[in-house]
């Protein structure tokens, strides 16, 4: 008797649980986690990612800037979240792909502690300098930092970023020494370079091509292997100076580990759907940006490309986060 009181206390509390089980996905607001400080690319497309979310679902989705230390802080945040699809993270190149080479404890797994869900945005950069720096190719560029060692300094949006990892690619290769200054973020590192309290910026070309366009900064060269669309006037560092020099900055979301297949598909295709829109695509053209559709598959091999791709060049280059 006693075996079958337990049976149905068993039953009942299993019948309990179903309807938690059951709940459909979002049941509560997603916090989207942007590792960088707000007005970054990353922030940006995060809350327009969010903002299509919340219409298409009827659910809040909160952007939450949560910086330091490369995008570490952020990601890690996310990597030891309920992998339920309700904590995401905007990650980038630094923190999925450059900075496990950069940082001798990264306090997260870029492959084995995440659910890749897609592709957002990939861009060039671009190098600009101050109106008072006297170069204007890059070739002039070079030579006014070897006649100066150590004078000119750069802005990076902090240690392990695209902008860090370039202007170390570009002091190995130029031969050059150069100041790294690093900044919490696109947006203060910018707001200096403009004030003239440092010369250039290897910028992802969302954040720098208005302030470019305006004369307040000087653009020399973008840093992918060919001319950007945004930008067919000006030469890559690759072809003005220095063969081989590619530099190309990207963003992705990412859910926790062992988030449920069946909701980053839902996820992944949300992502699909905004980023593919019309008007977007009009944006990203301006801002010297594109979006490549991607599976969730796709996505983690992409990652997995990345990271054997920046590791021999960070080695090269002798930088270290930590």
């Amino acid at each position: 008797m006693k075996g079958f009181s337990r049976a149905l206390v068993a039953m009942a509390l299993a019948l309990g649980a179903l309807p938690s089980l059951a709940q459909p996905y979002p049941s509560k607001p997603i916090r989207i986690v942007v590792p960088f400080p707000a007005g970054g690319i990353a922030d940006v497309y995060a809350r327009i990612i969010g903002a299509r979310m919340s219409e298409a679902w009827g659910q809040a989705v909160v952007v939450e800037n949560r910086t330091g230390a490369g995008g570490n802080i952020g990601a890690e945040a996310v990597a030891k979240s309920a992998p339920d699809g309700h904590t995401l993270v905007m990650g980038s190149v630094g923190t999925h792909a450059v900075n496990v080479s950069l940082f001798a404890r990264l306090p997260y797994d870029p492959v084995n502690d995440f659910a890749p869900i897609a592709l957002v945005a990939e861009t060039d950069a671009l190098l600009v300098v101050h109106p008072s720096v006297p170069a204007r190719t890059v070739a002039e560029l070079i030579a006014l930092a070897r006649s100066k060692p150590g004078a000119l300094s750069y802005a990076s949006a902090g240690p392990g970023t695209a902008s860090h990892l370039a202007g170390e690619l570009f002091k190995s290769m130029a031969k050059v020494d150069m100041l790294h200054i690093p900044y919490k973020g696109n947006s203060p590192a910018i707001t200096d370079l403009l004030a003239g309290q440092t010369a250039l910026f290897f910028a992802t070309m969302p954040t720098v091509l208005p302030q470019a366009k305006a004369g307040k900064l000087r653009a020399l060269a973008t840093c992918g292997a060919v001319r950007a669309a945004a930008t067919p006037e000006l030469p890559t560092v690759a072809e003005a100076a220095l063969p081989g020099f590619d530099v190309t900055n990207w963003i992705g979301l990412f859910a926790p580990a062992g988030t449920p297949a069946d909701i980053v598909a839902r996820l992944n295709a949300e992502v699909l759907r905004t980023m593919q829109a019309p008007e977007m695509q009009g944006r990203l053209a301006a801002e010297g940006a594109r979006f490549v559709p991607t599976t969730p598959a796709q996505f983690g091999s992409y990652v997995k490309a990345e990271i054997a791709k920046w590791a021999p060049v960070v080695k090269a280059s002798g930088a270290r986060a930590d």
